[in-house]
């Protein structure tokens, strides 16, 4: 099966061309009471918010990256909240937290962090849809892990999970990325690895369960993995969108890529 880009993803008509935005850009500090530490996100509201509950985005950065990775990259971002209308929200990750809730550093528990947590607390800051409907989550190469391992585990908090380059199967990069701190070797802690690594989340979902958008440039070492995750979906039935173009694991292929991934989740939020 090839992938292709839907006629939806086509119709993205070159937004490499955007308007000048207004869209309001914070950063803020949030409590995390798992952690017992402030954390800071940022939050881009668009300039025509007004009083209509928004949908939001939550748009995770990679491995050794930060919350203001986004904005500082790729600063178009905030033409896009704009341009749809929606709330993005740029947690921080961590240095190598791949958004789990470490078992074997107790310090690290960003999945609890990242999905009620901050969750809550945007919901209780600013005027949201704040259920799965209105409410949706991606990222970049671990960023795109913890998107869619969050996004298949609280389909209760997101209706939407996509993926940029993403670490979608921890398993063949054993020694990479301090996943060994989080998780114990895969030699010592193999039953970790094997429950953390979004390839073994797919039992959670059913068809349409949650919207899902995947997308990884052929030159990326995350290549291999990507393809295995959307054969495997596609032999589960599951629903699912898989764009493939030349690219790299870099800032030049997210910067396109985010502009594909928030039209999808547009889409999704209007429908």
């Amino acid at each position: 099966m090839k992938p292709s880009i839907f006629p939806m993803m086509a119709a993205l008509l070159l937004v490499a061309v955007i308007p000048a935005f207004a869209a309001k850009v914070d950063t803020v500090s949030t409590w995390s009471a798992a952690m017992k530490k402030n954390i800071p996100a940022v939050v881009i509201t668009p300039d025509n918010a007004g009083n209509t509950p928004l949908p939001v985005v939550y748009l995770l950065h990679g491995y050794s990256g930060n919350y203001a990775d986004w904005v500082k990259k790729v600063p178009e971002v905030s033409a896009l909240a704009d341009k749809y209308n929606m709330i993005i929200v740029c947690p921080d990750g961590g240095f190598s937290s791949w958004y789990w809730n470490s078992p074997a550093d107790k310090s690290y528990q960003y999945e609890t962090y990242v999905s009620e947590e901050l969750v809550k607390w945007v919901d209780g800051k600013y005027k949201t849809i704040a259920n799965p409907k209105g409410r949706a989550i991606t990222g970049l190469s671990m960023g795109g892990h913890g998107a869619l391992y969050l996004g298949m585990r609280h389909q209760d908090v997101y209706g939407a999970a996509g993926s940029m380059s993403g670490g979608v199967d921890i398993r063949p990069f054993p020694k990479n990325w301090d996943m060994s701190k989080r998780l114990g070797t895969y030699a010592e802690e193999p039953k970790r690895w094997e429950e953390h690594t979004v390839m073994n989340q797919l039992h959670l979902l059913t068809g349409g369960s949650l919207a899902l958008v995947i997308d990884c440039g052929t030159e990326d070492f995350f290549f291999g993995v990507n393809e295995k995750l959307h054969a495997e979906l596609a032999y589960r039935n599951i629903p699912h969108d898989y764009l493939v173009r030349p690219g790299a694991h870099n800032w030049v292929y997210w910067g396109n890529a985010i502009q594909y991934q928030l039209l999808y989740m547009h889409r999704f939020f209007g429908n």
